[in-house]
């Protein structure tokens, strides 16, 4: 049994309606749960019952307009705003961690720095922000902009939106607050710092107009997975999003992200690596193959084709035999990481475009396993105690019988492993993931001094 210290950390990515893209179309699919919040909360509900760290919420700022008969068929572009969502959340549960994702490139430093401030103060200190720099270059025209960045260029701008937050968040001590009725003054003034940031990228005074969070941060989240986004993630990162298919994938990543957090300065067991990972789960390995094949059946082809051309960075199959391999794909300028991961499945495992967009579009580069509940936590323990995570962020196929099942038949499995805790033994996201709380940094100008 592992120490009590070493245990599994375990996220749900709360996405839609399920994982699989066609899961809403599921007889006992929540299909409706884009729009209402009540679903939501009985899920936020479940996972905080079986005490998950955290719920995760991706987020786009845009519908693809370029693929009209696939968009049609799917609930991926049909979302609430994930800020408001998980504020609503914060209110009906008391200690899971509440995580959004908020963009670098089509945001402002000080709105991010405000909404996930404040998403920490009515939490209580569950927040966590899943830095991005936007992978679907549709939003652009949302934007006032007629094409999307180019990578370099995001990660750079990403960069100095994450030092402009933090030094926002900072803007007050945690003391800066008196309050004191009798002398009339509310704040100390000499313990509230202007930021004055100027650089290439933004041009910000502050302070911001927001005591500073409960956690001093909210838990800085990063997902990227190309060079530039791995040295963001060691910069800044205290929890990765990663994408693995396999052990070897996820070792080789795990210790080259660890690497780089330890060239930083930084204690490199205190960054979490949690791997993406789709489970479908049943009592036997037969019901859970059932399970699979009657939501594989429901995947329209122009679904499949349309997912797999957005995450190959708009590569267009229409040219080829679907039955044929996989083309030599060229290099992109969005999600180079994710384009790696599906191109390597597809040479190690010798699939057909079709079999390749049935495999994506169940776990989007992502490692899965269908089967019972001793091989999927069989599953989990191999990766987590051999190098390859430190938890893994939870891919269900459907909500809500495929989030049940894992809760159901894996969490009880996990726990009596000594993997997983049993119950919570602190209030904040940080206290759950066994992250300090970062002390507050000088920065800019006193505000008023004696």
């Amino acid at each position: 049994m592992l120490p009590p210290h070493r245990q599994l950390h375990l996220g749900l990515f709360l996405l839609s309606t399920g994982h699989h893209i066609a899961g809403w179309r599921a007889a006992d699919a929540w299909a409706g749960m884009p729009m209402d919040f009540g679903i939501y909360a009985q899920v936020a509900k479940l996972a905080e019952a079986s005490c998950f760290d955290m719920v995760f919420l991706a987020d786009n700022n845009c519908v693809p307009q370029t693929d009209w008969p696939a968009v049609r068929r799917t609930t991926r572009e049909h979302i609430l705003e994930p800020i408001a969502l998980l504020s609503a959340l914060a209110v009906v549960t008391q200690r899971i961690g509440l995580v959004a994702t908020g963009s670098t490139t089509y945001s402002e430093p000080y709105h991010v720095a405000r909404s996930f401030g404040t998403l920490d103060h009515l939490s209580r200190g569950r927040a966590g922000w899943n830095i991005v720099t936007t992978s679907n270059a549709n939003e652009a025209w949302n934007f006032g902009r007629d094409a999307h960045l180019a990578h370099a260029d995001r990660y750079r701008r990403a960069a100095s939106f994450v030092d402009v937050a933090k030094g926002l968040w900072d803007s007050f001590d945690d003391d800066a607050f008196l309050k004191d009725k009798a002398s009339g003054i509310y704040f100390d003034a000499g313990k509230l710092n202007i930021l004055d940031h100027q650089d290439e990228h933004f041009s910000v005074r502050g302070p911001l107009n927001l005591s500073r969070p409960p956690q001093g941060y909210p838990v800085l989240v990063q997902a990227g997975g190309s060079d530039a986004g791995r040295d963001l993630a060691a910069r800044q990162a205290e929890v990765i999003f990663s994408v693995s298919q396999t052990l070897p994938e996820a070792q080789a990543f795990y210790a080259d992200i660890k690497a780089r957090v330890a060239g930083q300065g930084r204690d490199a067991a205190a960054v979490k690596v949690m791997p993406g990972f789709f489970p479908v789960v049943a009592p036997s390995r037969a019901e859970a193959e059932d399970q699979m094949a009657v939501l594989q059946k429901l995947l329209h082809p122009d679904v499949g084709l349309s997912l797999l051309s957005f995450l190959t960075g708009g590569f267009d199959f229409t040219p080829y035999d679907v039955d044929g391999p996989l083309p030599e794909l060229p290099d992109t300028d969005v999600g180079k990481a994710r384009l790696r991961v599906i191109a390597d499945l597809a040479r190690r495992e010798n699939l057909s475009i079709r079999q390749l967009y049935e495999r994506i579009a169940v776990s989007r580069g992502h490692s899965m396993v269908v089967g019972s509940a001793e091989e999927v936590a069989d599953h989990m323990q191999e990766w987590f105690e051999g190098g390859g995570a430190d938890g893994f962020n939870v891919m269900p196929p459907t909500f809500p019988a495929g989030f049940e099942a894992f809760t159901n038949l894996v969490v009880p499995l996990l726990q009596r492993r000594g993997l997983f805790r049993t119950a919570y033994s602190g209030s904040t996201l940080r206290d759950h993931l066994g992250l300090p709380r970062p002390p507050r940094e000088a920065r800019g100008h006193v505000a008023l001094s004696d």
